[in-house]
Order: C-alpha cells, then structure tokens, then sequence
C-alpha cells in the first residue's frame, strides 16, 4: 500500500509542477514532468482516499475516546490529557479533491460518468462534507475543490446535508447500474479497494450510512419537510431490493491494520504504558453494573480489589474513572491500582492488531441501533424497536467473538501474567432489568447499547449521539474538563486555513451562525 501511495503522490505532485511552474519568463518547459493530461491509474487514487478515510486523530486509544468517554489518561507524559480544549479543526478537503481527480480519471478512462469509481467518489464527498460540517456548521460545498476559486461562499448546514444525501442517492443508484448478478458478490477493485468491498456490499454500505445521517437529523425531522427525514430512513427499510442494507457484521465498513502500517497502541509507543489509562467511570455504569460480559475481554479487574479478594469474574471488580476530575488528583499509576485498564492482550500484544476486533468506520450493530431509534420515533411502521436493539447488541458481542457458556482468561495490565478466567453469560446480561427492552425507557436504552458498541471504534459517533440525545450522561463539571465553564464544548472552531485564507467568508458564517463569534458552546443548525 505504502508503494502505491508514493506513486500516487508523485504522480500527482509532478501534475501539480506542470500546471504551476511554467510561469511567464520560463525557458523551457521541464521534459520529466508529467502533464496535466497524463493517466494515474484510478486504483491509486481509490486506494488513497480510502486511507485517508480514518482521519488521524481517531485511531483506537486516541483523544477520541477519551473525548467520547471510554477511557480517561490519568498520567499526562505517555497519555496526555482529559481536557475538551477544542479549538481549530482539521478539515477534509484534501479527500475532496483526490475525489475530483478520481471521477477527472474515472471519466477519462471509462469514458463515461456512470462508472464505479464515480459512485464511490459521491460516497467519499459526502461522508467528507458531513466529516466536516457537524464539528463546525455551515461550510463551503457547492464551491468547494475549484481551483478557481479560492475563496468559495459558505454553504448553509441544511443545505449540506440536503446536498450530501442526494449524494448518496446517487452513489447509490450509479453502483445499481454497474452491479449485475454476475458481479454484486465480487470485489470492486483488488488493488484500490483497502475495505474489500463487493458491488452490493458497497451499496449497503453507502444506504448503511444514509441511515446513520438521517437518524443524526431527528431533531430537524419535524421543522424541515424539503428533506423529507422521515420519509427517506422509511423508503431504505421498506425497500431493500432498491436500498440493501447491511445483513451482518461481514458488511461492515473496516480499517485493516498491518505489521506494516502498526495498530496504532504499538504505532504511539503506549503499549508499555497502559497504567497510565484507565477505563471510564461511565462506561463501567452500563457495562459492569449491568453484568455486561464485554467487561471481560475489553478491560482488566482494579488490582486493589483483586488484592482485596474479588476474583476476575466479580463485575464489582472493574472501576472506573471519572473524567471530569482533574487530573492531578487521580490515582498514583504505579502502585495503588484502584481503577481499571484497557486488555492489553486485546488492544497491545499484537504489532498488527492481531488479538484486537477489527477497528470499525460504520457497521452493523450501530445500524441496528439506528433503526430501533428510528421505530421508537415513529418513522417505520410493521417493525418493533426491541428486535432491532436485541439484534444490535449480539451483533455488538459477535465483533469480540463471544458466545454463550464461553471461557475467556484476563490478564494483568501489561499482560505478563494471568489474573484468572471468567465465564461469558449473555443470557444473563439480556435478562438485567436494566438490559431487558422496556417501552418507557425504550430510547435511552437503544442509545446507551450503541455507545457500548461504538467503543474504540466509529470516531467521534459517541460524542455526537451524546451531543444530540443526551444520553448517556457524560461527566462533565469538573476541573478535568479543562473549559472555562467545566463544561463539555458543542463544536469546534473553523479551520485555520478558513480563517486565513477565506478570511470573508469565514467571517459572514459565524456572524449568521454565531452571532460573530467562533463559540465552541454554541448551537448548530443540527442540534438546536
């Protein structure tokens, strides 16, 4: 992969010079540069965008997750800090135009729009332009990726999200076209494609994520008819000839990790320093508190419990840490183990991430989750919202291999010794009070199994449910939350090159958003 990368860069560096470096007053033109006309194999291109999908601060054990409130750093040298000191986001219009140069070769080399390529070039622009638009608001689209124009107006928030899911249509119904029964089971592309996607599991995938989308709108789903929300997540169930969707878990959108490339616990250097984490307070809450048999294999028993009896198999053995505390006053790492780890035999053993589940982008058990949100709210009929949430939380144990009646063994926090083995009861984990499906508490249930699910994986999905629905409860508060107010921020501010560059624009936005100012705790258009 990294060799194909390098190629693409160069190629499409020495297409850059072409275009830029023959300036008037140059002699000659450079004979070893490629021209603007030259073919870069679409593979390459495919294959690059596809990379950069996982976005770099969102690997496992990153910032994210402990913004998203699974795990808390209690030592700031190896884990750096809790804090929601947000300012300038990264942004995604460098995807955006490796996607316009795909559909440029796509059509050059199949001389037509209706290709393959071009239906994941849609794909790819929306899942960037949403990427993008719910950490900060309005953003450019329409005017985006033009050369020409550098700097482009500012797209109203609705108006993106309109736009992106008329994308996905599209992508959609372009993968349709090109996908016979012949070829809906075969991979895409063997050289481009890193995920190893079919014809049809690409279109589920796409159809897959519009319902992750549109399940983010529910608080627009009443005061926007244009984008018919409702409608729309109705016609994807009520048509899956038209509109499949994922069947299971083999479907789901996943980032291979290597030897080459290092799952990223071993890439940073933490796998030495896993006492210096701990597991979040809330995730324990529901996980543990519920006799939640993923407590096993995703974490490690508090040593001061075992050291005071409990056995590896006691739920009241993992605690948590909170994450609105500041940090200075945390448990001493070293010698007091009050507070659980992360496995290191899951998540730090293996250089390619061998022992670990694979690290998830958009999968099954959320869209499960998704649709009995969906249910509950009323936007499907003929269904029940308990079959969707019970199917989404044994496709959530199925990603961690477990079955009932199993045996797993629990290791130490650097996985040099075993701590003892402990028995997987899923049964009695759906039998809880708190677990069993129940009308009144339906919603806050559906949410707070997808956060389960969404641990260590799906980016910043967590924060944005919790941003929308409340649910679950993330602390907040404390000095550890590090904002002035102690409270957790909404957004983030506009990219630097914005602010910079499309200085106008930039300005007009926040002034019709925000009142003028780049307000971290303000309301988008999204979540008001």
């Amino acid at each position: 992969m990294k060799l194909k990368l390098n190629y693409l860069i160069a190629c499409l560096g020495m297409i850059i010079l072409g275009t830029s470096s023959c300036q008037k007053g140059d002699l000659l033109s450079n004979p070893n540069v490629a021209a603007e006309s030259s073919t870069i194999p679409v593979s390459l291109i495919l294959n690059h965008i596809g990379s950069n999908m996982l976005r770099e601060e969102e690997p496992v054990i990153s910032n994210v997750y402990r913004w998203n409130q699974n795990i808390v750093a209690n030592y700031s040298y190896y884990f750096g800090t809790n804090t929601y000191n947000w300012s300038n986001t990264n942004h995604t219009y460098d995807v955006i135009r490796f996607c316009n140069k795909l559909e440029e070769q796509a059509k050059k080399q199949y001389n037509n729009t209706t290709n393959v390529y071009f239906g994941l070039s849609k794909f790819f622009k929306a899942y960037s332009f949403i990427w993008l638009s719910q950490r900060v608001g309005d953003i450019p689209m329409i005017q985006a990726g033009d050369i020409n124009n550098l700097t482009p107006v500012y797209d109203k928030q609705h108006d993106v999200y309109k736009n992106c899911l008329a994308m996905l249509d599209t992508a959609n119904t372009i993968l349709a076209s090109v996908s016979s029964a012949a070829n809906a089971g075969k991979m895409v592309d063997a050289t481009g494609d890193i995920y190893g996607l079919s014809y049809l599991q690409w279109r589920k995938l796409i159809n897959t994520y519009k319902l992750r989308i549109l399940i983010s709108l529910s608080k627009r789903a009443d005061d926007n008819a244009d984008l018919n929300i409702k409608t729309q997540f109705a016609n994807i169930i009520n048509d899956p000839v038209n509109f499949p969707i994922m069947t299971s878990n083999s479907d789901n959108m996943v980032y291979r990790y290597t030897a080459v490339t290092l799952y990223p616990p071993n890439r940073a250097g933490y796998a030495p320093y896993n006492n210096c984490e701990n597991i979040s307070q809330l995730f324990f809450n529901i996980t543990a508190a519920y006799s939640d048999p993923r407590t096993f294999v995703l974490t490690i028993p508090a040593q001061a419990q075992l050291n005071a009896g409990k056995q590896v198999s006691d739920f009241t053995a993992y605690v948590g840490e909170d994450n609105s505390k500041s940090q200075g006053l945390m448990s001493n790492f070293s010698t007091d183990g009050k507070y659980s780890n992360l496995s290191y035999t899951r998540y730090m053993s293996s250089p390619s991430g061998a022992n670990a589940e694979p690290y998830i982008l958009v999968g099954y058990p959320e869209m499960c989750f998704n649709i009995a949100e969906a249910v509950y709210r009323g936007w499907i009929s003929g269904a029940m919202a308990s079959d969707w949430y019970y199917k989404g939380i044994k496709a959530s144990m199925n990603i961690y291999g477990l079955a009932q009646g199993q045996m797993v063994t629990v290791s130490n926090v650097d996985g040099s010794k075993t701590l003892g083995t402990a028995n997987i009861d899923i049964n009695g984990f759906l039998a809880n009070p708190n677990v069993v499906y129940t009308d009144s508490i339906g919603l806050t249930q559906i949410l707070t199994q997808k956060y389960v699910a969404f641990f260590m994986n799906s980016g910043f999905e967590s924060f944005y449910n919790w941003r929308r629905t409340g649910v679950p409860a993330f602390s907040q508060g404390g000095a550890g939350i590090g904002t002035p107010n102690n409270q957790i921020p909404l957004r983030w501010q506009y990219p630097q090159d914005e602010i910079t560059y499309n200085a106008n624009n930039y300005k007009s936005a926040i002034s019709s958003q925000y009142n003028g100012t780049d307000d971290v705790n303000a309301k988008m258009w999204l979540i008001k």
